[in-house]
């Protein structure tokens, strides 16, 4: 074997490290490569969503859905025909609520939420609006889809504002507010336009309703707003017969009684307790009654009642407030439900969660769920000409049919039926309001998505 000599071993060593040179150029230069390309590629995507939310926060100030955020009249052609074959797939009825479909406008706050800075707003008698929205929104009946929707929620709360504790809802800027909201979503979505609004929803839970007025005589001059004629409202005003403010398509609710109050009552005392009071009211009764706008307040029967009953020993009767009056409600048999400025009163659902037998002095109410509530069997009726007859009535029925209706009154499901929940239950008052709108869908026009039976 030659042995390599001394230059021949210096030529293999400069070209080993040569190489390794060499190499470790190239090494470098795919490294630059790779972190250029890298940092140009974040460059790029960044400054996309960066114009993409610009552009879409300057078109439009709410969404459509999480995945669409504007629908300027380009897009919403556009949407509309990537989503017409999805949509119009045929889905199963399922159960009473027929798998009822109910997309959730995403309105500014300016149109609800803002107005949860006053607390009363979640829990007065009229906070129906904000229990209903509330949920919609946790249920499984809201799509984000509204091309397979079958109704639409338009959350406005017109309600939540008080002028002080006692006095009236201050609603005057409803008209405006609900009408503002029409022009929004009219404007900035298809749906409305191509039904006039017959497949909207909106809440209107003061005391005469879609009128959207305190005092009868105004809300019967106003009636309903011309651009609300063919929507669907939820409303605690309902009568059995021709009043101007129910003309237009509408499903009665019952006011809203915080359903926590009812569960904290009954905790300290079962429904079935001992009922030491015979009869009881605890409310606004005028001695001299004021006139207001040609009106007497309850038309007179409260101040009837007072003058006849005040000194009896059967009857409590209280004209001031008192925070724990539920704890009343528990020990009575009979709860006086007379009208107040409207015929409805959350007493109605007070007594009857409670299990106080109500007994409804308003000529004409319509009650609220009658296909859930059979009214009759849980309560009586007293007319208001025959207020003064009180006594002798309610004795009457202590002394005949009493047990059958206290009976009826336990029944679970006839309270879950009053009551609405954050997070809807089967039976309950949202519930109960889905089942009266997919009765109602037998009004549905060709856009809705078609349906097959399970038949």
């Amino acid at each position: 074997m030659v042995e390599p000599n001394k230059q021949t071993r210096r030529n293999r060593g400069f070209y080993v490290v040569k190489m390794r040179i060499l190499h470790r150029r190239q090494s470098d230069r795919a490294a630059f490569c790779y972190r250029y390309l890298k940092w140009v590629l974040w460059f790029s995507l960044s400054l996309y969503f960066l114009s993409y939310s610009l552009i879409s926060h300057h078109k439009s100030p709410t969404s459509l859905s999480k995945t669409t955020v504007s629908l300027s009249k380009a897009s919403r052609a556009l949407f509309e025909s990537n989503n017409k074959t999805i949509s119009r797939q045929p889905r199963p009825r399922q159960g009473l609520l027929n798998d009822i479909r109910v997309y959730v406008y995403d309105l500014p706050s300016k149109y609800n939420t803002d107005w949860l800075s006053n607390e009363r707003c979640r829990n007065h008698l009229f906070a129906s609006e904000v229990a209903i929205h509330t949920a919609l929104m946790n249920s499984d009946v809201r799509t984000e889809d509204p091309f397979e929707a079958d109704f639409f929620f338009v959350p406005v709360y017109v309600s939540c504002n008080f002028s002080t504790v006692n006095g009236f809802p201050a609603i005057g800027h409803a008209r405006g507010l609900v009408s503002s909201a029409v022009e929004l979503i009219s404007s900035e979505y298809p749906f409305w336009n191509r039904s006039r609004g017959s497949d909207h929803v909106f809440v209107a839970s003061h005391d005469f309703g879609s009128c959207f007025h305190t005092m009868e005589d105004v809300a019967i001059a106003d009636g309903v707003p011309e651009i609300l004629k063919k929507s669907i409202v939820l409303q605690t005003f309902g009568v059995k017969y021709q009043h101007p403010c129910q003309e237009v398509e509408n499903v009665v609710i019952p006011p809203y009684i915080p359903p926590e109050s009812v569960r904290s009552t009954l905790a300290k005392s079962p429904a079935n307790g001992r009922r030491d009071i015979f009869a009881f009211f605890r409310g606004k009764m005028e001695v001299h009654p004021k006139n207001v706008s040609g009106r007497f307040y309850s038309k007179r029967v409260r101040t009837a009642i007072w003058e006849k009953y005040g000194a009896d020993r059967r009857f409590y009767l209280k004209r001031h407030r008192f925070p724990g009056y539920q704890s009343e409600i528990l020990r009575s048999v009979f709860c006086l439900c007379p009208l107040g400025w409207a015929p409805w009163s959350p007493r109605l659902v007070e007594s009857v969660a409670l299990g106080c037998v109500p007994v409804i002095i308003a000529d004409g109410i319509r009650l609220p769920f009658a296909s859930a509530v059979n009214w009759p069997d849980i309560s009586l009726t007293v007319a208001e000409r025959d207020v003064r007859k009180l006594g002798r009535v309610l004795e009457h029925v202590a002394a005949t049919n009493l047990s059958a209706i206290q009976r009826n009154l336990m029944d679970p499901a006839v309270s879950r039926a009053l009551l609405f929940n954050d997070h809807m239950q089967e039976g309950d008052a949202t519930w109960q309001v889905l089942r009266a709108l997919s009765e109602k869908l037998d009004r549905s026009h060709s856009h809705r998505r078609p349906r097959v039976s399970d038949e």
